[in-house]
C-alpha cells in the first residue's frame, strides 16, 4: 500500500526522532531531510533543525538543497560570514538557483545593504517558478528603506500572483497608509472586492479605511459584509463595537463586543470596551463588573487598571484610585498620564510629597504642560520647599516666557524668603503681563499681598478703567 505525502512525511518524523532516541544510525534520502528540517523550522525546534541537517550532509555531502539549509542555519546564529563563503561554492556549482540569490540577499539585508539584497531577489525572480515569495522579500526590503510606494507595488504583484496571500494584502494596506493615501486604499481594495467578494479580510480592512477618515456608517457596513463573509471573524466584530461606540450607540456596540467573547475565550480588551460602554450608558455597577473582569483576564493590561482608577475618581473614592494607579504603574513606569493621575490622586489626598514626587516624574519624562509645573510649584510651597519651588517656576519660565501665573509665584516666594528686590521684579512682571493674576499671590501668599509695599506696587501698577 502506497502512503499519501503527509502519512510518508510522518513516517520519516517518526523515524528520524526515533533514531535520536536509539542512537543508531538509520538511512534517509535527502528529500526526506528536506521535509524534516522544513518541519522543525516551521515549528521552530532549532537545534532539530540543525541535527538533521548535520545527519543529512553526512549521508548526502553533495546535496545542494541540504547545504542551503546549513546556510540558513549560519545565518540564523548570526554566522554571516560562514554563510557567505558557503554560498560562493555553491554558487560556482548552480547559478540558476534561485535560493542561493535568496540567501545572499537575506546577508545583505541584515548588513542593512537593502538596495544590493533587492537587486539579488530581482534576480532570483528571474530564475523562479513561484515569484510569491520572492516578491514579499523584495517588498520588505523596500520597507527597510522606507521606500513605501515601491513596497506596495511589490506587495500587489504578490496579490496578482496569488490572490489568497492576505499577508501581501495587509502589507499593501500598510503603505497605503503610511502614505496617508486612504481613498487610494479603498479604491484598491473595491477593486480587489469586485474578484473575491466574500474576501472577509478586504471587507474588514475597508472598513479600517473609512474609520479612520471619520465615515462611521460606511465602516459600519464594510465590518457587517466581513461578518456575512466569516461569522466568526472577531476582528470585525471588535472593529464594528469600536465605530457603533463612535456613533454613540453604546448598546449595539455591547452586543457586538458581547459576540467575541463567545467566539473564543475573551480578549480584555472586549471586556474594557463593554465596560467602557456601561459607564457611557450610566451603569455604574456594570461597568465596574467588566472592569474588574478585564484585569482578571489580563492582569498586565494597564489600560484595565487606568479604567477602575478613572472610575474611583469620577466617585471621588481617591483612596481606591491610588491603590489602581498604583498597579498601572508597576507595570508601566514610563507613562505620564499615569504619573499625572498618581500625582493628581495624591493632592487630593493631601499626601503632598507623594503628589509632588508624581508631577516631578511627569516632567521628567516631558509633560511640560503650564498646570505640570504650576501644581508642583505649589505643592513646593506647602511642603516649605521653597529653594525647589524657585528652581521648579525658573525652568518652566523657559517654556512659558511672559507668564504672569509663573511671576507672581515668583514674586511670593521670594517675598516669603525675604528677598524683596526680587520679589519687587517679578510682582511688576506679572502685573504688566496679566494684572487680574494678582488673586494668585492673594490667594497663595496672603500675608505677602496684603503688606503695605506691595499695595503700593499693586496700587500704581493698576490700569484706569475706561
Amino acid at each position: 500500500m502506497q502512503l499519501s505525502p503527509n502519512e510518508h512525511n510522518n513516517f520519516s518524523l517518526t523515524r528520524f526522532e526515533s533514531m535520536l532516541k536509539t542512537n543508531s544510525v538509520l538511512f534517509f534520502d535527502s528529500d526526506e531531510f528536506e521535509e524534516i528540517i522544513h518541519h522543525y523550522l516551521e515549528n521552530g525546534k532549532i537545534s532539530l533543525a540543525k541535527k538533521a541537517t548535520k545527519l543529512g550532509l553526512e549521508q548526502h555531502p553533495t546535496s545542494t538543497n541540504l547545504r542551503l539549509f546549513q546556510v540558513e542555519m549560519y545565518i540564523f546564529e548570526n554566522k554571516l560570514d560562514v554563510a557567505d563563503n558557503l554560498l560562493d561554492e555553491l554558487y560556482l556549482i548552480e547559478q540558476s538557483n534561485e535560493e542561493i540569490y535568496i540567501q545572499k540577499a537575506n546577508i545583505l539585508s541584515r548588513r542593512d545593504s537593502h538596495e544590493n539584497a533587492i537587486q539579488l531577489l530581482e534576480k532570483a525572480l528571474e530564475l523562479t517558478s513561484d515569484p510569491t515569495d520572492v516578491l514579499s522579500l523584495i517588498g520588505m526590503e523596500y520597507l527597510f528603506l522606507e521606500d513605501y510606494e515601491n513596497a506596495k507595488n511589490s506587495f500587489m504583484k504578490c496579490i496578482e500572483a496569488e490572490e489568497g496571500d492576505y499577508s501581501a494584502l495587509y502589507n499593501i494596506i500598510y503603505c497605503f497608509e503610511f502614505l496617508d493615501q486612504n481613498q487610494e486604499a479603498i479604491d484598491y481594495l473595491n477593486d480587489f472586492l469586485n474578484k473575491n467578494p466574500y474576501c472577509e479580510v478586504a471587507w474588514h480592512q475597508v472598513g479600517k479605511q473609512y474609520h479612520i477618515l471619520k465615515d462611521f456608517k460606511k465602516a459600519l457596513a464594510a465590518f457587517d459584509f466581513a461578518i456575512i463573509s466569516d461569522d466568526s471573524f472577531i476582528g470585525a466584530y471588535l472593529e464594528k463595537g469600536k465605530v457603533l461606540e463612535k456613533l454613540k450607540r453604546f448598546e449595539d456596540a455591547i452586543e457586538s463586543y458581547t459576540i467575541t467573547l463567545g467566539l473564543d475565550d475573551p480578549t480584555s480588551f472586549a471586556l474594557l470596551r463593554i465596560g467602557k460602554c456601561y459607564e457611557k450608558l450610566g451603569k455604574s455597577e456594570l461597568a465596574l463588573q467588566f472592569y474588574t473582569k478585564c484585569v482578571e483576564e489580563d492582569s498586565l493590561l494597564d489600560k484595565g487598571w487606568i479604567a477602575i482608577t478613572d472610575f474611583y475618581c469620577k466617585s471621588k473614592d481617591y483612596q481606591k484610585a491610588l491603590y489602581y494607579i498604583d498597579k498601572a504603574i508597576n507595570i508601566d513606569s514610563e507613562n505620564v498620564l499615569y504619573w499625572k493621575r498618581y500625582a493628581k490622586i495624591n493632592n487630593k489626598l493631601s499626601f503632598f510629597e507623594e503628589a509632588e514626587v508624581g508631577f516631578r516624574r511627569a516632567l521628567e519624562l516631558g509633560n511640560y504642560e503650564l498646570d505640570t509645573w504650576l501644581t508642583r510649584c505649589d505643592i513646593l510651597i506647602k511642603l516649605g520647599e521653597f529653594e525647589a519651588a524657585i528652581n521648579n517656576l525658573f525652568q518652566a519660565a523657559e517654556f512659558y516666557p511672559e507668564c504672569a501665573e509663573i511671576e507672581f509665584r515668583l514674586a511670593g516666594v521670594y517675598y516669603n524668603l525675604s528677598e524683596p528686590i526680587k520679589g519687587e521684579y517679578h510682582l511688576k512682571n506679572g502685573l504688566c503681563f496679566e494684572h487680574e493674576f494678582i488673586m494668585i499671590l492673594e490667594e497663595l501668599f496672603p500675608e505677602v499681598f496684603m503688606s503695605k509695599s506691595v499695595k503700593e506696587i499693586i496700587k500704581k501698577h493698576k490700569k484706569p478703567s475706561l
